[in-house]
């Protein structure tokens, strides 16, 4: 898919990650990247090599296991990591199922 702008791709980015469990991958895997980052700049350089393995491992464990489709990563890797961010950002403030709502999706009820 070609999309022309960052809000067309959080658009769909959004619908990719429909359930609760995705959005929580992907929040462990931006969050322990960026702890591997910190850790990788007040401690030793080499532990940086993590960083893309936990971040975009829990990331697409969560798309082709939970999720059931393919990441967005493959198609627009700088857009979607934006995004991914984004998303990141919404979790930590509690701001998610507003946006969820104002995209006009419902949240996908779900025990994990």
């Amino acid at each position: 898919m070609n999309f022309r702008s960052l809000d067309e791709l959080w658009a769909f980015y959004m619908s990719q990650h429909s359930k609760p469990s995705t959005r929580r991958w992907h929040f462990a895997g931006t969050l322990t990247a960026l702890l591997i980052l910190i850790s990788s700049i007040i401690f030793a350089w080499w532990v940086i090599f993590f960083v893309p393995i936990f971040g975009y491992g829990l990331a697409w464990y969560s798309h082709f296991f939970v999720e059931g489709n393919v990441p967005a990563t493959f198609g627009h890797p700088i857009w979607s990591l934006m995004c991914d961010f984004k998303m990141f950002g919404l979790m930590l403030t509690g701001r998610m199922d507003r946006e969820i709502k104002r995209l006009g999706k419902r949240p996908v009820l779900q025990v994990f």
